[in-house]
């Protein structure tokens, strides 16, 4: 009998033992399932997936292409900040970034199974004469930009697990993008197009099609800009990219950023402080203006932020004799602010940029568009993610032979040092 009850008891152990790791092996397959199949509409909006701007250019001019270990060694720094989606802007066939950076993480994937990374894609689009010597005509489109369309979808559809988004033209309908821009109606022959390789099964169908532009191109400023090709463009994206950016508008639009009266007592910390505020609720109007006139025309469309950032350094109009808005420590109160609103709002917001880039003002190593980066370009942590240093997150991480330390030696009195009120007095 004694021996009876000890084989029932001995299978039921067994009975439990593979019951239980096959509810495991159940739920790992189950995890590893929804990872592989994450699309677009889950990942935008998710506080667990992290969005960045990325370029991965190290030297003064885009000839110098980083390497494909050096996009791994950013992507691994990027990786281990909780950045899940990355943004890229062209797949110019003599600018081989993208195409490096989605073989890039196609690797990383290779190699460890639980690194995971989504892109969405740019495909770059000008007007007629954009980028020459010539007139920019504004009226025709480019013959470039049919070229960049298919590289775009080759990408994709080479590396299906990875971009998740395509984005047709970057603020390539904003009027003061006076070299290159378009009419709306050229984003929406595009889109339009990208949509038809979906239904026609050439694209994935759960792949989104967007265009990534100003806030005053969505209609969320000058009524000029909405036309009836916008409001068709509306109607066929998958959702809106926006850029809002007041840290520009310090200097063109500086009445939110001078100190008011009503704050004149206070110190100059407050009144900095304060002033980050103000430019987190300019951020929150651009958006809800776009909001507003995106849900007039399209009502089941979700808006989200393809770019927002604050430079760290500026020779121009953000510096001394300017508005003064530029220094780490406002960077670092922006950074903060914009992923505490759009993570409790459930808003992506892809923010400008992971790492200093030097061509994009060469002559001027001090220009503030060199200087958006949460690292610099020689991999120190900026203000804003020297929190992550502490915590140890990017031990044994490298950019360019160099450990990850923090500006200013980590010395926040030194950092403070460089951190001025804004210019009240200042007139553009």
């Amino acid at each position: 009998m004694k021996s009876f009850i000890n084989i029932k008891i001995s299978i039921l152990m067994l009975v439990l033992f593979f019951g239980c790791n096959s509810k495991k092996e159940n739920k790992t397959a189950d995890k590893q399932e929804i990872k592989t199949n994450m699309t677009a509409a889950q990942i935008l909006g998710n506080p667990d997936y992290l969005a960045i701007s990325y370029g991965g250019y190290r030297q003064k001019s885009r000839e110098n292409q980083p390497t494909i270990a050096q996009l791994k060694e950013d992507l691994k720094l990027m990786f281990a900040m909780g950045i899940r989606i990355i943004r890229t802007y062209n797949v110019q066939p003599e600018l081989p970034h993208a195409a490096n950076v989605l073989e890039a993480i196609h690797q990383l994937k290779q190699e460890d199974s639980s690194f995971e990374m989504y892109v969405m894609l740019g495909a770059w689009i000008d007007c007629l004469n954009a980028w020459t010597d010539k007139e920019p005509n504004h009226e025709v489109e480019s013959e470039q930009n049919e070229g960049e369309i298919e590289r775009a979808v080759a990408l994709t559809n080479k590396y299906p697990d990875i971009v998740k988004i395509i984005a047709v033209g970057n603020e390539a309908m904003v009027n003061w993008a006076t070299s290159y821009y378009v009419q709306p109606s050229v984003i929406l022959k595009y889109v339009n197009y990208l949509q038809n390789l979906k239904k026609q099964g050439k694209l994935d169908k759960d792949l989104w099609i967007t265009s990534s532009d100003d806030f005053a191109s969505w209609g969320g400023g000058d009524s000029s800009y909405r036309v009836a090709d916008l409001e068709n463009l509306i109607k066929a994206v998958d959702y809106v990219s926006m850029h809002t950016y007041a840290y520009h508008n310090s200097h063109y639009n500086p009445n939110f950023w001078k100190v008011p009266d009503n704050e004149q007592h206070l110190s100059e910390k407050e009144k900095i402080d304060n002033a980050m505020l103000r430019a987190l609720e300019f951020a929150k109007m651009q958006y809800k203006n776009v909001s507003d006139y995106v849900k007039s025309i399209d009502a089941t469309k979700t808006i989200h932020i393809g770019e927002t950032g604050w430079a760290t350094v500026s020779s121009g109009h953000y510096g001394v004799n300017g508005s003064r808005a530029t220094d780490e420590y406002k960077q670092g109160l922006y950074y903060k602010h914009l992923r505490n609103w759009t993570n409790k709002a459930g808003i992506s917001c892809f923010y400008f940029e992971a790492f200093d880039e030097q061509w994009k003002d060469a002559q001027n190593p001090l220009g503030s568009e060199n200087h958006f980066g949460l690292f610099t370009l020689k991999g120190e942590a900026k203000y804003p993610i020297w929190s992550l240093v502490d915590q140890g997150i990017f031990k044994d991480l490298k950019r360019g032979g160099n450990p990850i330390t923090k500006t200013f030696n980590g010395n926040k009195e030194e950092l403070m040092k460089t951190v001025l009120v804004p210019n009240t007095e200042y007139q553009r």
